[in-house]
């Protein structure tokens, strides 16, 4: 007899990220279904879900309804950042866990949360080094008006000024809003060498859309001249997007098509691949380990040094292929691979050619 374990499964199916959290809730469940097909395993998992639709505020109590009225002591789920901050005071309180698995700014090691997609050391700034050898130093930053916008930014000043660069403005929409009109007339006005586009949901595809129209006014501004750069856009949101996404330079761990993800599967874009590996390393754990769902995080990783694990145990980020890709024709190609990087969430190691270190700062 398999052991059932249920796991919690918090996406929002509806609101302004909704194709993110489509496809790492595809993921997710598609590793459920692995694992429960597995007649080597002895667990079978059971997903508990909950659907915040999009309500940040509805995050921390359905988590603590998922903890506190199931069996289930692991979630996996949250989209932003900031659900991702309203959740952790509620996995803390009960002792569970968060399995993230979409990319992040950094700045964050919770005992209770593992990180199974990118942060900046593993996007932002191989993204940037492209950009300023390919392209050139003068950056238009736009972004969403919450965490993940602001710390990408703060980074990228950083990383430009230090490297003789300019940052010619940065700009930050409400999230969901699709107002972009003056952030393209400062495009239009500045000509940047390059965009790094941080906007989420409806805002970038507002902003894409725009931008593809001044691109056919302008020569300037065309994929080859003067490229927008994203390091959380995948083939999940190309729905959206259609022929504005044509010349999106993308930083990530996987790409469709794209061989060297951990295990091998074929995946629609990242995001799926990386809900799909953290449900897929938490069965690993788990399985023939009678009572270890009922266990910490910590107590859990510390009872696996030694065996095939591709947690970090101090940090809980994870090592991942670092790719730069240029989608084109309704697909990602590939324009770098740097190989494996393990993720390093305080820039603690040696950054990159391109950039001196950062003063360092803990985020809140």
């Amino acid at each position: 007899m398999k052991r059932r374990i249920e796991v919690g499964l918090l996406y929002s199916r509806s609101g302004s990220y909704s194709l993110i959290s489509e496809a790492c809730r595809t993921g997710a469940l598609a590793a459920i279904a692995m694992v429960n097909a597995d007649p080597r395993l002895d667990i079978h998992l059971v997903p508990v879900e909950r659907d915040p639709a999009g309500n940040v505020d509805l995050y921390g109590p359905l988590c603590g309804e998922i903890l506190g009225e199931t069996s289930a002591r692991h979630v996996v789920g949250c989209v932003t950042s900031w659900s991702r901050k309203e959740v952790i005071p509620t996995v803390e309180k009960f002792g569970g866990t968060l399995w993230y698995a979409v990319p992040y700014e950094g700045f964050e090691a919770s005992d209770h949360v593992v990180y199974t997609h990118a942060c900046p050391n593993q996007h932002l700034l191989p993204l940037l080094d492209w950009a300023m050898t390919s392209r050139g130093r003068r950056a238009y930053l736009a972004a969403s008006n919450y965490i993940w916008g602001w710390e990408l930014n703060r980074l990228a000043r950083e990383v430009l000024t230090s490297s003789s660069g300019e940052v010619l403005a940065e700009r930050y929409l409400p999230i969901g809003s699709p107002d972009v009109d003056r952030m393209i007339a400062e495009v239009r006005f500045s000509r940047p060498d390059f965009i790094l586009n941080s906007l989420i949901g409806p805002s970038s595809y507002a902003f894409m859309a725009a931008y593809h129209e001044l691109g056919r006014a302008d020569a300037h501004f065309r994929p080859e001249t003067c490229p927008v750069l994203s390091c959380n856009m995948t083939e999940c949101e190309f729905p959206a997007l259609g022929d504005h996404a044509r010349g999106l330079v993308a930083a990530g761990p996987y790409f469709r098509g794209v061989s060297g993800w951990p295990g091998g599967a074929s995946f629609g874009s990242s995001h799926e691949a990386a809900a799909f590996a953290a449900v897929r390393e938490l069965a690993r754990l788990l399985a023939h380990r009678p009572g270890a769902e009922t266990e910490s995080l910590t107590r859990l990783l510390a009872s696996d040094q030694g065996r095939a694990g591709v947690i970090d145990p101090e940090t809980h980020h994870t090592t991942l292929p670092v790719i730069i890709a240029e989608a084109r024709d309704g697909a990602f190609h590939v324009l770098q691979h740097l190989g494996s990087v393990a993720g390093d969430p305080y820039l603690t190691r040696s950054r990159s050619a391109a950039a001196a270190q950062p003063t360092l700062r803990v985020v809140s």
